[in-house]
């Protein structure tokens, strides 16, 4: 089971880093969709961060460039802006142990994640583009739960990815939120918040890594 595991991991990796890197164009937008769901899993952070604090999630956007943003009332803003970086890392560390270790999870975390895309898409629509691309992309995930056997795979390959990319553009992806989350909290720039998130998501991915290949396994 953990030599499955490791196999698919590298092979994950060599499509993932064979994509990005020498894929090209057609590379690209393969990745794409890859890219606004690492948004979404950003936005989404940030919307529970409010929710959590007893604030409220107005919409959320994601753009056809890959940003997006998330307007919010209430809540705790430390938290808030911490949850985008944070919280898409966490998001992306359970999809890909789940999908490695406990099979029986799988479909159910698919559907979830589906169910979470459509609630965004319709519940705090924003625009077009995002209702649209949420829509297309829970319809792609329901399609693997009923038609196909591939959904741990698909697991598996979403976190995976969404986890290397947050740490590839740590220093690019959350620098609104960490410029804002200085003026918040003033005891560190931004500069050093910048590589204590990053530390964090190096952290969670080590100790997901132990994890998967130390507990037993599951069905």
């Amino acid at each position: 089971m953990k030599s499955s595991i490791l196999i698919r991991i590298i092979v994950f990796l060599l499509i993932y880093f064979g994509l990005r890197q020498y894929g090209g164009v057609m590379g690209n937008k393969i990745l794409y969709p890859i890219n606004l769901l690492v948004t979404f899993l950003h936005e989404l952070g940030h919307g529970l961060g409010a929710i959590i604090t007893g604030g409220e999630v107005d919409r959320i956007q994601i753009s056809q460039d890959g940003s997006g943003y998330t307007a919010t009332i209430g809540g705790n803003r430390a938290i808030i802006l911490m949850g985008g970086y944070l919280g898409s890392a966490i998001f992306g560390n359970i999809l890909f142990y789940i999908g490695a270790r406990v099979q029986s999870l799988v479909k159910p975390v698919l559907a979830l994640l589906a169910a979470s895309m459509l609630f965004t898409a319709m519940y705090w629509f924003n625009s077009i583009f995002t209702t649209g691309f949420l829509f297309l992309f829970s319809a792609a995930i329901l399609l693997i739960i009923w038609k196909t056997n591939f959904g741990r795979e698909v697991l598996m390959f979403l976190g995976l990815t969404t986890i290397i990319y947050i740490i590839q553009d740590f220093n690019v992806g959350p620098s609104s939120d960490l410029s804002r989350y200085a003026e918040v909290m003033v005891i560190l720039p931004a500069s050093a918040w910048k590589y204590l998130w990053l530390f964090i998501a190096l952290a969670l991915f080590f100790i997901n890594m132990r994890l998967l290949f130390k507990t037993p396994d599951y069905e």
